[in-house]
């Protein structure tokens, strides 16, 4: 009986750490969302940053990243290839925001440092994956001299 069950493959302790990290980033993800929807909404900042009271540039920015930000937390969540494209579009438009208009949005060097290092953590983690996927196929392959 037992030899009739399907092989599931076990997670190595990449895959553990590489889902812990995509998971901690959807947590991240949901806060940055909140953070935007308080803001847009008054809660925050005093009221000062309610979406009526914003000049165009924040309107357009704020709510695009008050959408993809919590998009990007239920895919990375999920563990789904497209809440990591999401998140790129989202970090890639904050540090756009931050790098290429500080005079409109302000510097927030902090901020872009994260996504980067953040950026770099998960194409490790992508290369590592890969490696260990490389190494894995090796060894099942029967047809090898």
């Amino acid at each position: 009986m037992a030899s009739d069950s399907p092989n599931v493959p076990r997670w190595t302790l990449t895959d553990t750490l590489y889902m812990l990290f995509l998971r901690m980033m959807a947590i991240i993800c949901l806060w940055f969302a909140l953070q935007y929807w308080a803001m847009l909404t008054g809660f925050s900042l005093e009221g000062r940053g309610r979406f009526d009271l914003l000049p165009p540039a924040w309107k357009a920015a704020s709510t695009a990243l008050a959408v993809m930000f919590p998009v990007a937390a239920v895919g990375l969540w999920l563990l789904a290839p497209w809440g990591a494209v999401i998140w790129v579009l989202a970090a890639a438009t904050e540090i756009a925001m931050h790098e290429f208009y500080p005079s409109i949005f302000g510097i927030k060097p902090l901020l872009v440092i994260a996504h980067l290092a953040v950026a770099a953590v998960y194409v490790l983690f992508q290369l590592a994956l890969f490696l260990q996927r490389r190494k894995q196929a090796r060894q099942v392959r029967t047809d090898l001299p």
